[in-house]
């Protein structure tokens, strides 16, 4: 069986007509994968909405309270979304972050990932739905609602892959890849069909903000194929940049089994990550 993470941002995502596009992206990654598994983001512009209307009621938010109210952007995507996919007739299940079992540090705002414990997804996958994910989010080791920083859903995309084990995580954007600089600005950006973890990594470090870079870290750690395309490409399109694995190589990969309770050694992949987390404790 094999499974694909779908991840849409938040331009993707910007109206109510953009989930019935996606929509239809996803049912044709349907055709392909036995197992679909989408993250996605706020709506356009309603995380920084969010922000600035925090500030309006108190100037310094505490973090705790300021995370509860971002975090809804996010859940309301992935329930508009399962709505989008019912309507072309396909089932869904919309779910938050801390319900998927992604376990993160008590640091509000910039939360870093600890575990990742999917169990409650594997049954709605062994019943053939498409289980959409709010990104960005996740519940602290004291239980609270925690957020994991700008970009955060991409490392949300990556960490359930490597959990699920994953063939590949698609990341849909409103570029066809990723390119030497920024192609809305440069018209001479050179377009990148394949890079390494590392030349990505570089790319993202000179100020792309085309992925999160501690999504391209854990992706390594890990092994996982990324691609990079357009959400505004034809449905059936597959132009895009491939990070990692050749996306033909990786398809050979073992396959997860859902019947099992847990993934096999994704523990180990957020071992760098804790370290982090308790570096400066």
């Amino acid at each position: 069986m094999r499974t694909i993470v779908m991840k849409f941002g938040g331009a993707s995502v910007d109206s109510p007509e953009s989930f019935l596009h996606i929509a239809d992206i996803i049912a044709a990654r349907r055709k392909s994968y036995s197992n679909v598994v989408v993250v996605v983001s706020a709506m356009g512009d309603t995380t920084n909405q969010l922000l600035s209307l925090a500030r309006k009621v108190h100037p310094d938010p505490p973090k705790r309270e300021e995370d509860m109210l971002v975090s809804a952007g996010e859940r309301m995507s992935s329930a508009l979304l399962a709505m989008a996919l019912k309507r072309k007739g396909f089932d869904a299940l919309s779910f938050t972050g801390s319900q998927v079992g992604i376990v993160t540090s008590a640091k509000h705002a910039d939360a870093r990932i600890l575990d990742v414990r999917p169990f409650r997804l594997f049954a709605p996958l062994r019943q053939g739905k498409v289980v959409i994910v709010a990104g960005f989010q996740g519940v602290g080791l004291d239980g609270g609602i925690t957020t994991l920083g700008r970009g955060g859903s991409d490392t949300t995309a990556v960490a359930l892959a490597a959990a699920l084990q994953a063939q590949k995580v698609e990341f849909f954007k409103d570029v066809k890849g990723v390119f030497s600089t920024d192609p809305k600005m440069d018209p001479s950006a050179k377009f990148h069909e394949h890079l390494s973890y590392e030349e990505a990594r570089a790319i993202v470090q000179k100020g792309s903000c085309i992925l999160h870079e501690r999504a391209i870290d854990l992706a390594a750690k890990a092994g996982i194929c990324l691609r990079v395309l357009s959400y505004k490409q034809s449905v059936d399109s597959d132009e895009g940049t491939t990070i990692g694995f050749s996306s033909i190589d990786h398809e050979e990969l073992p396959n997860p089994s859902f019947s099992k309770t847990k993934g096999q050694g994704y523990e180990a992949l957020f071992q760098q990550e804790v370290k982090e987390v308790f570096s400066g404790v």
